[in-house]
C-alpha cells in the first residue's frame, strides 16, 4: 500500500504521498508466487501503516491468511505497524501461522503521553505496553524494534525521562533513533517551543548509549540458541563466513558450507553480531 491517512505533526509523508491507497489482493498474490518461483525464500510487505490495510473490504490480517494459504514462500514479513491500529486479531493471525515470522517493528517514537498527543499518534503508552504485554506473554523471544524521536518541540526533561523509562522497560532489540529534525509544511515545524540541537543531541546520545547496551545484552541471549537462517550472502569481513538471516530478522554470521537455508547454533557475539556454526 501506498500513501497515508494519519498526518503525525512531524512527518510528511501524508502531504507528498497522499492518502492510503491499498493494492489488488490478488497482484500480490501473484507477485509472491513469482518471487517463490524465481527461488524467492523471504518476502515483506510493506506500507507507510500495513495495519491499516483494506481492499473491497480484506483487512490485513485476511490477506496475510490468504497469502499464507495461496503461497508456499517460506517467510513472510511486513512492516510498518501503527501502535494504534495493531489489533487482536493480527496479533492472533501472527501466532497462528509459522510462516509469518515472528518480529515486529512498532514505532513509540516517545514514551510520554503528552508528547505523543503533540505528535497526532493516537495512542497511549498504556495501549502501546498493552500490546507488547500480550505478545511477549505468548513469546518471549519475540523480536521487537521500533523508532523513537527525541527532542520533539515542547519535550522536558521529565518526557524524555519517561522515553528512557521505556525503553529500559520494553528493551527492545534494536531501534531507529532520531532528533527530531522539522520538516517545512508539517505543524510541528511551526511550533515555538523548538528544542536547541545541543540538548537534542545530548539526549539522542544517551538513548543510543542506553539502547546499543540493551541490544547487546538480547544478542548475547541467542548464544547456545539454535536458529535457521536463510541465507543471503557472504560476510563482509571474511570471504570465508556465511552471513544469513534469522526468522526474528536478525544477522547472523556463520561457518559452514553454503546452502540456501542453514540450523546455526549461536556461539558468540562479534561486536553486536550473532557469530555461529552451521550444524
Amino acid at each position: 500500500m501506498r500513501g497515508c491517512n494519519n498526518f503525525c505533526t512531524y512527518c510528511i509523508v501524508p502531504y507528498t504521498r497522499g492518502r492510503e491507497k491499498s493494492r489488488n489482493a490478488d497482484d500480490i498474490i501473484n507477485e509472491i508466487n513469482l518471487i517463490y518461483k524465481k527461488g524467492g525464500l523471504d518476502i515483506t510487505l510493506l506500507g507507510q501503516n500495513v495495519n491499516s490495510y483494506d481492499y473491497k473490504g480484506l483487512d490485513f490480517p485476511a490477506l496475510l491468511n490468504r497469502i499464507v494459504k495461496e503461497t508456499d514462500i517460506p517467510r513472510i514479513r511486513f512492516l510498518t505497524s501503527h501502535p494504534k491500529d495493531l489489533s487482536d486479531k493480527l496479533i492472533d493471525t501472527i501466532f497462528s501461522a509459522k510462516r509469518i515470522c515472528k518480529s515486529l517493528h512498532l514505532p513509540v517514537q516517545s514514551g510520554s503521553d503528552r508528547i505523543l498527543t503533540k505528535m497526532n499518534r493516537g495512542y497511549k503508552i498504556s495501549r502501546y505496553k498493552g500490546v507488547i504485554n500480550r505478545i511477549r506473554n505468548v513469546d518471549k523471544e519475540f523480536v521487537i524494534t521500533t523508532d523513537i524521536i527525541v527532542g520533539f518541540p515542547g519535550e522536558t526533561e521529565e518526557d524524555y525521562n519517561m522515553t528512557l523509562e521505556l525503553v529500559n522497560d520494553i528493551r527492545y532489540d534494536f531501534a531507529y533513533m532520531f532528533r527530531y529534525s522539522p520538516r517545512v509544511g508539517t505543524p510541528a515545524a511551526k511550533f515555538k517551543d523548538q528544542i536547541p540541537e545541543e540538548i537534542k543531541l545530548n539526549r539522542l546520545n544517551k538513548l543510543i548509549d542506553i539502547q546499543n547496551s540493551i541490544s547487546y545484552d538480547k544478542n548475547r541471549e541467542m548464544i547456545g540458541k539454535t536458529y535457521e537462517v536463510f541465507f543471503e550472502g557472504i560476510s563482509k569481513r571474511n570471504s570465508k563466513e556465511l552471513s544469513g538471516r534469522t526468522d526474528g530478522n536478525k544477522i547472523v554470521v556463520y561457518n559452514g558450507e553454503y546452502s540456501r537455508t542453514a540450523k546455526v547454533v549461536i556461539k558468540s557475539i562479534r561486536g553486536h553480531t550473532p557469530f555461529g556454526l552451521k550444524i
